[in-house]
């Protein structure tokens, strides 16, 4: 797999606390200029993300983010708002305390609610795996096939760790005919990348793969 078409399936992300505009734009510009499938950036940014990079790339924000323990209400409402400034894509993050109380009712509750508010556009469902039980991972893959969202997601990148190959191979076992599985957190290799897409997942969560291609680009990128 070469390093084009790993790019065609990296949300490029940039998600830390003191980001800038000037650190936004320049992910997009990085975005447009690899072909990216979208940035992932704060919410506080899309509007203006959006109106910058118009057609040319897909806008990706997070909702409930980084710790998943907002009301469903609140959640709905940051997805509603972040589709209205024009974003094309929502990574939200569940609420674990439910998981680790068996909420799995609430769970599927909140998670057709988000979806619903996205108003057709793509819903990816955080699940945070370093923070679950294998049995808790598989019941969740369970819960976001039948709430009806695109895909279900490893982590956020702020927790205890990121993307494991045990997990996208886990996912791939459990979830329903339509859900996509996007890896996130500490992919920081060509070889990490390659493995995670080989195994089922269909997005990557990561910045280094742009910077990778950056240093590339006097080796024929």
């Amino acid at each position: 797999m070469d390093l084009k078409e790993i790019l065609t399936h990296c949300d490029h992300t940039l998600l830390k606390q003191e980001c800038t505009w000037e650190q936004i734009k320049e992910v997009c510009d990085d975005g447009m200029k690899y072909h990216c499938a979208s940035v992932c950036i704060p919410p506080c940014y899309v509007r203006r993300a959006n109106e910058y990079v118009g057609e040319r790339l897909k806008i990706c924000t997070v909702i409930g983010f980084p710790n998943g323990y907002s009301t469903p209400a609140v959640k709905a409402f940051e997805a509603e708002n972040a589709v209205r400034h024009g974003a094309d894509e929502i990574d939200m993050v569940i609420n674990i305390g439910w998981v680790k109380s068996q909420r799995w009712d609430r769970l599927l509750e909140e998670i057709r609610g988000v979806k619903e508010a996205c108003r057709g556009r793509i819903l990816k469902v955080i699940i945070e795996t370093c923070l679950l039980t294998d049995e808790e991972k598989i019941r969740m893959c369970e819960i976001v096939t039948q709430a009806g969202a695109d895909y279900i997601k490893t982590s956020t990148g702020f927790s205890a760790a990121g993307a494991t190959r045990e997990d996208v191979k886990l996912f791939r076992a459990h979830v329903g005919p339509g859900v996509r599985i996007k890896a996130a957190g500490g992919i920081a290799t060509l070889q990490d990348a390659e493995d995670f897409l080989t195994l089922g997942a269909d997005r990557l969560g990561t910045s280094r793969i742009v910077k990778l291609a950056k240093g590339q680009q006097g080796e024929g990128y």
